[in-house]
């Protein structure tokens, strides 16, 4: 793409790019509303991608103990997320980052490939960020939220790019 600039992800270390995205139950809400209620993963994925799939049930789990908020970011309209959410039995807030606005959050933040996730601090500062689904990274999280992510009977794969 001649002339265009590469995208940077975010990476650990760095502050958090603000955002303000509306959401599937029709509010609008800010980064810093949301670290208000302090660390949260984010979860940016698109309904039709496998390893997004994958990754949906595992983050319903680390939702389950509020140590750590869990925050879908869908690449996908309010009707095709709803029903995302509701196939995967999703309960955790989910905020739509529309093509139309030009995905304002991806883009902020870098994505180049999806799911792609940022544990933030309170402060808003990024603790941890990777792509794609990585076993290591959501059981260190799960353990951070008090939570196991898998179950003894789960066959989980070690890592699936995004």
């Amino acid at each position: 793409m001649f002339g265009r600039r590469k995208k940077v992800t975010v990476s650990s270390g760095a502050k958090a790019p603000q955002f303000r995205l509306a959401g599937l139950d029709g509010s609008t809400r800010t980064l810093e509303d949301i670290l208000a209620g302090g660390p949260a993963l984010l979860a940016f994925y698109k309904i039709s991608c496998p390893v997004c799939q994958l990754t949906a049930p595992y983050l319903e789990r680390l939702a389950a103990n509020n140590a750590v908020q869990v925050i879908g970011i869908s690449q996908d309209d309010a009707e095709a997320t709803r029903g995302f959410t509701e196939r995967f039995g999703l309960t955790f807030p989910t905020l739509l980052d529309l093509s139309s606005e030009d995905y304002p959050a991806s883009n902020a933040y870098g994505i180049t490939s999806v799911p792609s996730l940022f544990l933030l601090e309170r402060d808003g500062t990024v603790a941890r960020a990777f792509n794609g689904f990585s076993k290591r990274d959501f059981e260190e999280i799960g353990a951070r939220a008090g939570v196991a992510p898998f179950g003894p009977d789960d066959h989980v794969p070690e890592w699936r790019a995004g």
